[in-house]
């Protein structure tokens, strides 16, 4: 069954972490043997694993942060707008090499969704590429709001506003507070072109204000419950309500903390803690639950997002381990119309939506 993936953080792993992605996770790992650092040598993604799951389709990420580096140095190291900016254009310039070598599917619209997933749908998909939608992870490399539609011709269709700490246009996760001065024009740039906008990270503050001033197409591509693991990083009930409201899809996250409360990082291991897969099963549950359907809850796991195998389940060892969730959901009840949805239909539905 095709998987759909709304959050991975690729070109930032295969240029600033100087990994192959079209090598095995098993060769990645060897080559990192010995490296220090953290996620160094216990990867979970490259391309053949993605393959070998059937995740053939994802949301990939621009991620050029400015410095903050109380907050997390590995992710925030550019001291200037101008220079997120050239990041992020390098980041896209990889991507688009993987999709000149045949590896990757850049998709853009609706028609170009519909030619892949048909060509997912195949009993033989190995000569199909994988198929990424690009989003920004952090608002960061805009310059002004009014580069949002250079973007969007360039091939974003997606835009976080905030990552961790806060953005030029906005709170994010660890921060209190509201959009800054050029945050309302962004959102209303981003309407004005199509953009997406992916709650994620966005502060409390920032994420009310941010859904009533935009009124396009929301999701949030990787969020897990707050009621389930308390910390503003994960959304409130009423937050998943307001998105359900809007049509949204929410992306189950895979980072252990998000999953099970009381991980302290760098000291709690999955196996000391119990943490499997089970647990996001959990949180796409709670999610189901509140909107009484299974049309909102989906998979937006951030492997390899600045960590690995010690801050992922225990029964998971590289991202093909999600072939595993349709038994799972089975066993919760789930019939085979809410795993599809849950899976990949419900993503694919909320994007034909946004692009008809």
């Amino acid at each position: 069954m095709l998987i759909f993936d709304a959050h991975l953080d690729l070109a930032w792993n295969a240029i600033d972490w100087n990994r192959d992605l079209r090598l095995p996770v098993a060769e990645i790992r060897r080559r990192e043997q010995g490296m220090e650092g953290k996620g160094r040598g216990v990867n979970t993604v490259s391309f053949p694993e993605l393959r070998k799951g059937k995740v053939g389709l994802f949301i990939a990420t621009l991620l050029a942060r400015l410095v903050r580096p109380e907050l997390m140095p590995q992710i925030q190291r550019y001291e200037s707008m101008e220079a997120a900016y050239a990041a992020a254009y390098g980041q896209m310039a990889y991507y688009r090499a993987m999709e000149q070598a045949g590896v990757l599917r850049w998709i853009r619209d609706r028609a170009s969704l519909d030619r892949h997933v048909e060509g997912w749908e195949k009993e033989d998909t190995s000569r199909e590429p994988l198929g990424f939608i690009l989003s920004m992870e952090g608002a960061d490399p805009i310059l002004a709001p009014e580069q949002v539609a250079e973007w969007w011709d360039a091939g974003l269709r997606i835009i976080g506003p905030a990552h961790y700490g806060v953005s030029p246009y906005a709170h994010g996760t660890g921060t209190e507070g509201g959009l800054f001065a050029n945050g309302p024009a962004l959102l209303k740039e981003m309407e004005r072109v199509g953009m997406i906008l992916d709650a994620t990270h966005l502060s409390d503050q920032c994420f009310d204000e941010a859904l009533d001033i935009y009124g396009g197409p929301v999701l949030a591509s990787h969020h897990n419950c707050r009621a389930l693991v308390p910390n503003q990083r994960q959304l409130t009930d009423e937050q998943i309500k307001r998105l359900i409201g809007r049509g949204a899809v929410i992306g189950t996250a895979l980072d252990t903390w998000m999953l099970q409360p009381g991980w302290i990082r760098g000291t709690t291991t999955p196996e000391s803690a119990g943490v499997d897969l089970e647990k996001m099963i959990d949180h796409i549950d709670r999610v189901c639950q509140l909107a009484g359907n299974a049309r909102h809850a989906a998979i937006g796991t951030d492997l390899d997002g600045g960590f690995g195998r010690e801050q992922s389940p225990r029964d998971l060892d590289t991202i093909a381990d999600l072939r595993r969730l349709p038994a799972m959901l089975r066993r919760r009840g789930y019939n085979e119309e809410s795993i599809v949805g849950i899976l990949h239909g419900n993503w694919l539905h909320f994007f034909r939506e946004a692009w008809k």
